[in-house]
């Protein structure tokens, strides 16, 4: 006779009486098995795993070439500049702490005059170009449509670091803001050298240029507000705020260092060379 037994199972009213065919070794395999190694809670676990990947962090962060400033500097750039190509250690970042005064105005604020001229020169605004090697332009986004300079004075391409460029444009539109273009107009200098059309073509580039750049670089910051005038307080946005920013004053001795001669001989670029694209004006 069979040693299997009929168990009669359990049922809500809906699903009426059903019968299951159960053996006694499927019952004893169905029992509560008691696990012969002790429990490790989840919060052990979990110390644990955040203990590894904290050593894990600081271990690749001790690493020489793990740099995150440079990694940083590399993944905000669409190309390699040679700045970067180059391993300068200019690239690095700290934070800094802007002066978002409303009333007090420092020297790049105030009216136009040979200081404030010399306190905007010294950032690098009117640089020259420097020298890009044949080697990095490729990966500085340079190609063989950009002008190159002569092979008998050491190949490689002329180029203007953009950063110096930016400064370059909001010089500009300090200058010819109304408070001060009829002092540099008066001068003579510079963008003030061509007639008044160029001067507002160079100027909306300018505008235009930096417009893009700020929403490129779109700061996600915020402005906090802060009580002004203890006799009858007022609100105000406080723009005073601490900021990561970049060692800038590196980047523009790097490229102080790199520009191209003041005065370069007649032949110094290469003219245009066959299958060269020559545009019909300027782009």
């Amino acid at each position: 006779m069979s040693n299997t037994h009929y168990t009669k199972l359990e049922t809500d009213s809906e699903s009426g009486d059903q019968e299951a065919l159960l053996s006694n070794n499927t019952a004893a395999q169905n029992r509560p098995q008691t696990s012969r190694f002790p429990s490790i809670p989840h919060s052990l676990i979990t110390a644990v795993l955040v203990c590894l990947a904290f050593g894990a962090g600081t271990f690749i962060q001790s690493l020489p070439y793990f740099n995150k400033d440079a990694l940083c500097a590399a993944h905000t750039v669409q190309y390699t500049p040679p700045i970067i190509a180059s391993g300068s250690p200019a690239i690095t970042y700290s934070t800094v702490s802007y002066n978002g005064s409303f009333l007090k105005e420092d020297v790049y604020r105030q009216d136009a005059s040979p200081k404030v001229d010399a306190a905007w020169e010294a950032l690098g605004v009117n640089y020259r170009s420097i020298k890009v090697p044949d080697s990095q332009a490729a990966a500085a986004g340079l190609t063989k449509d950009h002008i190159r300079i002569n092979s008998k004075y050491g190949g490689g391409y002329p180029a203007n670091v953009e950063g110096l460029h930016h400064l370059h444009c909001l010089n500009l539109l300090r200058q010819t803001s109304k408070y001060n273009f009829d002092y540099y107009k008066a001068l003579g200098q510079g963008a003030f050298k061509n007639d008044d059309t160029i001067v507002k073509l160079h100027v909306t580039h300018c505008l235009d240029i930096l417009r893009q750049q700020l929403m490129c670089r779109a700061d996600v910051g915020v402005f906090g507000q802060v009580w002004t005038q203890p006799e009858n307080p007022k609100a105000f946005v406080d723009f005073n705020t601490d900021h990561k920013c970049v060692n800038y004053d590196a980047i523009r001795q790097w490229a102080e260092e790199r520009q191209l001669p003041e005065d370069v001989p007649e032949d110094y670029l290469q003219g245009p060379v066959p299958g060269q694209k020559i545009y019909a004006g300027t782009p």
